[in-house]
């Protein structure tokens, strides 16, 4: 799905937060006017598609605001969420360094904005920028550890500490509100994916959640009443 092209309001990499904590921060300010021409940003609504597994992509995307959900899907059909990307992260990159086809679909679950930036571009900052390259390859190595990880708990731990690991993850990377309400909305069917089990299953451990006052529910919204008992729960 093409997202909705808005040339008026392309942000700039200088104005833009992201670049606080991003592997932009160490580009030169020529370097970053290179990036600024040469990106187009683009508008997508939630349920749109960005890149589709087994696709080519030809370069890679920053989120200036927005959620988006990484996938893989099963023989049957299944996603199997592999991680989320907001507000100054950057995704698509890894194709684009090994010259291979998506592995991952990118689905938007929250209004986004992304700025698209050819991979050529990328290649040159790479070669040009030390501090850049080393940025990247740390980035790689985080996203690695964190698969690694993944496939440990799905081996080793239960659903019940699963879900828990799930919720510190997602308290984690986007935190809670005021109310300690994670700040994004997921469906039961995404929890499940996540959390490698059937929907089923996540709806009732939820519900065991809530009698042990551990969360609170609000339709899609979930409450975080007890962290230290969700992190018993979860073996950390």
């Amino acid at each position: 799905m093409v997202g909705i092209k808005n040339n008026q309001s392309i942000p700039s990499c200088e104005e833009c937060h992201a670049t606080d904590h991003m592997i932009f921060k160490d580009l030169t300010p020529e370097q970053l006017d290179n990036v600024n021409y040469d990106k187009g940003c683009s508008f997508y609504k939630r349920g749109n598609i960005i890149f589709q597994e087994g696709h080519r992509i030809n370069g890679f995307y920053c989120v200036h605001s927005g959620i988006v959900k990484m996938y893989k899907t099963g023989i049957d059909g299944k996603e199997q969420i592999i991680r989320f990307a907001k507000k100054g992260d950057i995704i698509g990159y890894r194709s684009v360094l090994s010259n291979e086809l998506a592995c991952t679909t990118s689905r938007v679950i929250e209004d986004a904005t992304l700025c698209y930036i050819q991979g050529d571009t990328l290649i040159t900052l790479i070669k040009e920028n030390p501090a850049f390259a080393m940025q990247l390859m740390q980035l790689t190595c985080k996203e690695l550890g964190e698969a690694n990880n993944y496939i440990t708990d799905i081996a080793q731990k239960t659903v019940r500490e699963r879900l828990a690991e799930i919720l510190l993850l997602l308290k984690d990377t986007f935190d809670l509100d005021e109310n300690q309400v994670l700040q994004i909305s997921l469906t039961r069917e995404e929890l499940a994916n996540m959390v490698g089990t059937a929907t089923e299953s996540v709806i009732r451990l939820l519900s065991e959640f809530k009698q042990d006052k551990l969360i609170e529910l609000q339709g899609r919204k979930i409450k975080i009443l007890n962290l230290p008992g969700l992190k018993k729960i979860a073996n950390f």
